[in-house]
């Protein structure tokens, strides 16, 4: 499965509802094969489909993405169906905002339900890492961030480094080219 660029902040792409997906035919499948390809190649944990472009109730997590043929686990249209009441702060990052990473109040645990690839219906009972995971892949269906959870100051100094940051990308892509 092809590999797909994964989209960054600011794009508008990153801000919409997504919709539900009404069909699991071949073209959902071959987008969740390679989504799977696409955040192994990234190393993530997870993955959502607004991050590639796809305004889609889909996502794709493994917290265990650095073990060849990894257990990747693909929800179409999750939702969640029961959360502890415990919640933890940790560190969080995203694909779509590379470089960046803040702490992050999520649920400790969640019980998340949806459909696999199979179109089979799937429930799921996740805790710690993969509870967050997954809480921060469906925020994408909303047009939610990470650094959309912290206050504003913080918030307003993350996407200023994160310019910062890009700026300091584009400078090296420039001197690369004018070596070759």
């Amino acid at each position: 499965m092809p590999i797909i660029d994964i989209i960054c902040y600011p794009d508008p792409a990153l801000t919409n509802k997504c919709s539900p997906i009404e069909n699991i035919d071949d073209e959902v499948i071959d987008l969740a094969n390679s989504m799977v390809e696409t955040m192994y190649s990234a190393s993530g944990i997870g993955l959502a489909a607004p991050q590639v472009g796809v305004s889609k109730n889909l996502l794709i997590i493994d917290i265990g993405a650095q073990i060849e043929n990894g257990s990747a686990i693909t929800l179409i249209n999750p939702y969640v169906t029961a959360v502890d009441d415990s919640e933890v702060l940790e560190e969080e990052g995203c694909l779509s905002i590379p470089g960046l990473y803040a702490n992050v109040v999520r649920k400790e645990a969640v019980e998340v339900k949806g459909m696999d690839i199979n179109e089979k219906e799937v429930s799921l009972e996740l805790k710690g890492l993969l509870a967050r995971a997954v809480q921060h892949e469906m925020d994408h269906f909303n047009g939610v961030l990470f650094w959309d959870h912290l206050g504003k100051v913080k918030r307003n100094m993350l996407k200023q480094k994160f310019k910062k940051l890009q700026k300091e990308k584009l400078v090296e892509q420039k001197k690369l080219k004018k070596l070759c």
